[in-house]
């Protein structure tokens, strides 16, 4: 098979997804994902966060749509974070940002003024290297990464940048999705053309099909990865919500205690949190249904959360 001679188009726009579209992809690939419960009861709708602080122990934190908005803090979020400290709670912000280290992304949230420690933050990249020697031995893994990436966390597993060079593509012994930003929908044809031709393993750091960003909704790897499943056959292992090995590494880390899933996405933060035991908390402002009636999406998809807060 003659594979696509594609250059990357560094010019392109990163592609955007409308809530619908989103939702109704998430839809589409629901057998897929974890099953969970659905409360009892209706969802509890709450003015903040701090009313329901007496009821846990501690709190898991999605980042985008909780915390911040692309490279903007969500307005009371650092206080939020200050006073449930200040009261004793736990928390870990479990994030699918798998494009920059767990150092990066530290430095990231306190340059937006939050308050928060390296061992808080379980990144769905963090998990990935966690369980990646597992997945298949030691492959050479050819990356799909954001620009400039060393891959300074990845131990002693074996990555290359698969866009660093033409020739690149035929050394990957295993492909490693850890960011969409220099991805387009030419790179995913020859993407599937190779593994079609010769199937190898296929890991996604990111299970997220999009991100609220400050332009819009981001098609994130999860897209792809369902998308070249659907086009090749191929499963791809993918590692962070809504999947147990992003929530047993950030509860191992907690310890005992009553904890709730805080999210703005019905798919991956609430069913994930549901199916590993968690009450859980939707917050609606800033995230991707920012906008739109949430309840619409609950009934659709009978995901339904314990709490709803405009945001934390």
């Amino acid at each position: 098979m003659t594979l696509p001679d594609t250059t990357f188009p560094r010019a392109d726009p990163v592609p955007t997804l409308s809530v619908e579209a989103a939702f109704a992809r998430y839809e589409a690939i629901r057998a897929r994902l974890p099953q969970a419960r659905t409360p009892g009861a209706a969802p509890r709708h709450v003015g903040g966060l701090l009313e329901l602080a007496d009821r846990f122990d501690g709190f898991l934190f999605d980042s985008f749509g909780v915390l911040n908005v692309g490279d903007t803090a969500i307005p009371g979020a650092a206080d939020c974070l200050v006073q449930l400290r200040q009261r004793g709670k736990r928390i870990r912000i479990l994030t699918n940002a798998a494009s920059y280290t767990g150092e990066a992304a530290l430095a990231k949230y306190r340059r937006l003024g939050l308050e928060v420690r390296r061992e808080e933050i379980v990144s769905s990249r963090d998990v990935t290297f966690a369980h990646l020697g597992a997945v298949a031995g030691d492959p050479l893994w050819g990356a799909i990464s954001a620009e400039g990436d060393r891959f300074e966390d990845a131990g002693r597993h074996r990555l290359f940048d698969l866009l660093g060079s033409e020739a690149a593509w035929d050394r990957a012994e295993g492909f490693l999705f850890l960011s969409s930003a220099r991805w387009t929908a030419a790179l995913q044809d020859r993407l599937v053309a190779t593994l079609t031709a010769s199937p190898r393993p296929v890991v996604i750091a990111n299970p997220d099909l999009v991100a609220p960003r400050e332009g819009g909704l981001t098609v994130e790897p999860g897209y792809w990865a369902h998308d070249l499943q659907d086009r090749t056959g191929i499963v791809p292992r993918l590692f962070g919500k809504p999947y147990a090995n992003a929530f047993d590494i950030a509860l191992t880390g907690l310890g005992p205690g009553r904890y709730a899933m805080i999210g703005d996405t019905l798919h991956t933060d609430i069913l994930g949190g549901q199916a590993s035991g968690l009450q859980t908390i939707l917050v609606i402002r800033h995230g991707i249904f920012a906008g739109h009636p949430v309840e619409t999406y609950l009934a659709a998809s009978g995901v339904a959360p314990d709490f709803i807060l405009p945001a934390i």
